[in-house]
């Protein structure tokens, strides 16, 4: 019993170390390219699901004629049970002709305490070749000087005729667009020609309208309503007047407008919306639906009461001149 005591755990030692070594094989695919070509070194690992194998980083020296061009992750080839199957692949280039041998590939290996490397039991053998040019056969020429061809009107003529169609077209709109000015009584400089500015009347209408439709007070928002307000009528002295209304107090535009032989109704209007727009803004005041609508009537029919009189044409000159003369 005692020699199968002592051969027994050899026996299950050898068959474990075996069995827990990976085993490594590499190629290189193709084994025989022409310089500047692409290859690929190819190394496969089979072990066990637990352990642990590191792929080198693959660094040759540029000197060598070899370089590295990618390095991909690896693959898993074959997974079965506990086993598996890795590949690893180096993309390279060879730049100098000749025959290469890169060794047996590596792969470091670690299990427990021990840090191994394992080599492939193949060494890897690369040719690379040339092209080969017999001048025998195939004489050889010096480099030519750069030869100035004559030109061609053919080379342009396409662009030419583009540039054709395209300047009928842009006649053709300036045509059609001169015809429709005139039918309008106007001329192509009126495009051009920045509209004149609306008097100040037009303007305050138009904002005026543009508060009442924001339907502010009907909101509770009775300040934002008189600012507005204010703001417009200021703006309307501004432009209709000279007066510099927006930077003035309510007091100042009182004593400002009393020059102006404004009249009774409108002046007594303007201050009106003037203060209750002060009392608002300052001191939360909320008039009621009637008196909101009112101040808007005072600030709509001050403008139209002050706005300068429109020129009159010739036509209408004579019709007064004959009233007056009692004609």
């Amino acid at each position: 019993m005692k020699p199968f005591a002592v051969i027994l755990p050899l026996l299950l030692a050898s068959a474990y170390a075996r069995a827990d070594a990976p085993s490594v094989a590499s190629h290189i695919e193709p084994d025989s390219v022409f310089i500047g070509d692409r290859f690929t070194l190819v190394i496969d690992v089979d072990k066990d699901l637990v352990q642990t194998v590191a792929f080198p980083e693959f660094q040759p020296d540029p000197k060598g004629g070899i370089e590295l061009v990618e390095s991909p992750a690896p693959d898993t080839l074959e997974r079965n049970g506990r086993h598996l199957k890795l590949r690893k692949r180096y993309v390279l280039a060879a730049f100098e002709e000749g025959v290469f041998n890169m060794g047996p590939a590596g792969v470091l290996y670690a299990d427990k305490n021990i840090i191994d490397t394992l080599y492939s039991p193949e060494e890897n053998i690369l040719k690379v070749g040339t092209f080969l040019i017999d001048s025998t056969s195939h004489p050889l020429f010096d480099l030519k000087p750069q030869k100035n061809l004559p030109f061609r009107f053919g080379e342009i003529s396409g662009w030419l005729l583009l540039a054709l169609l395209a300047a009928l077209a842009l006649a053709g709109i300036a045509f059609a667009l001169i015809r429709w000015l005139d039918k309008r009584g106007r001329s192509i400089k009126s495009l051009f020609t920045p509209a004149p500015p609306q008097p100040p009347h037009i303007v305050a209408i138009k904002a005026l309208e543009e508060l009442r439709n924001r339907k502010l007070w009907q909101n509770n928002r009775h300040k934002a309503y008189y600012s507005g307000l204010s703001d417009i009528l200021r703006t309307y002295l501004s432009g209709r007047y000279g007066i510099g209304a927006m930077e003035m107090t309510t007091d100042e535009i009182t004593d400002a407008v009393r020059d102006l032989e404004l009249g009774t109704k409108p002046s007594a209007d303007l201050i009106a919306v003037l203060r209750d727009a002060d009392l608002a803004k300052f001191a939360k005041f909320e008039p009621e639906a009637a008196q909101n609508e009112a101040d808007f009537d005072k600030a709509y029919y001050f403008v139209e009461e002050t706005k300068q009189a429109e020129p009159q044409s010739g036509d209408e000159q004579d019709i007064l001149r004959n009233k007056l003369n009692g004609k």
